[in-house]
C-alpha cells in the first residue's frame, strides 16, 4: 500500500513543506521593520481653519507630508486624490483621525489662501478632523520640505514651480520611515500606503 501510494505522499509532504515555508516567510516579512530615515525638523504653520499647527500639534500619530499648490495643473490633484482613497481605508476601522493623519502643505501661500486651499481640499472629501491642509512662508516651507525629506522645490510662481512629487511617511516619533514615488503606480497604491501606516501604529 505504501508502495502504492509513495508519489502521492511525496507530492503531499512536498505541499506542506511549501505551506510551512510560505507561513514562515509571510511572518518574517510582516515583522520587518521600515528603516528610521532621519528625523523631522519642527514647523509652525497655518491651517485652513486659521489655527496655528506645529509638529508637536500632530505627534503621536502616524503622518502622511506632502508638497503641493493648488494651482498645480497635473500631479497635485492626482496625488491628493490618491491620499484621498488612503484616507477612506483608513475610517473602516477608525484609523484615520484617531492614530493617523495626513498633513498636506502648500509652497505657494500667496495664492494659495485659506479659502482656495479648502476648496481645493473639499474637492477631494477630506476629513479635517484628520487632514491638516497648511500654508506658511514659502521659503521656510521649501527649507523644511528639503531638510526634512529631501524633496526639492524650485520657482516663485505657477509660471515656473517644479517640485518632486513624493509622498513622506512619518511616524509617531516624527522618524521619516518612508518615501513614496508618487509617479510610481505601484508605490502609491492606497491599500500598501494604508497597510504601511497601520504597521507603524502597531510598532
Amino acid at each position: 500500500m505504501l508502495k502504492k501510494y509513495i508519489w502521492t505522499w511525496i507530492l503531499l509532504a512536498l505541499a506542506l513543506v511549501m505551506v510551512v515555508y510560505l507561513m514562515w516567510g509571510n511572518l518574517f516579512a510582516s515583522k520587518e521593520k521600515l528603516p528610521e530615515i532621519r528625523e523631522i525638523q519642527s514647523f509652525s504653520m497655518e491651517n485652513v481653519d486659521g489655527n496655528t499647527v506645529s509638529l508637536e500639534d500632530t505627534q503621536g500619530k502616524v503622518r502622511l507630508f506632502y508638497f503641493y499648490f493648488t494651482s498645480c495643473p497635473d500631479v497635485c490633484p492626482i496625488t491628493t486624490y490618491t491620499l484621498s482613497e488612503v484616507q477612506d481605508l483608513l475610517k473602516e476601522d477608525d484609523t484615520f483621525g484617531n492614530d493617523a493623519s495626513f498633513v498636506s502643505i502648500s509652497f505657494d501661500p500667496e495664492v494659495d489662501t485659506k479659502e482656495k486651499i479648502k476648496e481645493f481640499a473639499d474637492r477631494f472629501h477630506a476629513d479635517y478632523n484628520g487632514w491638516y491642509f497648511l500654508r506658511g512662508d514659502m521659503e521656510e516651507t521649501k527649507k523644511f520640505a528639503r531638510e526634512s525629506f529631501q524633496i526639492l522645490i524650485e520657482g516663485e510662481t505657477i509660471d515656473d514651480f517644479a517640485h518632486m512629487n513624493l509622498i513622506g511617511l512619518v511616524d509617531r516619533n516624527n522618524q521619516l520611515r518612508k518615501i513614496y514615488s508618487a509617479g510610481a503606480t505601484n508605490d502609491v497604491d492606497p491599500a500598501v500606503i494604508a497597510e504601511d501606516i497601520r504597521n507603524l501604529i502597531k510598532e
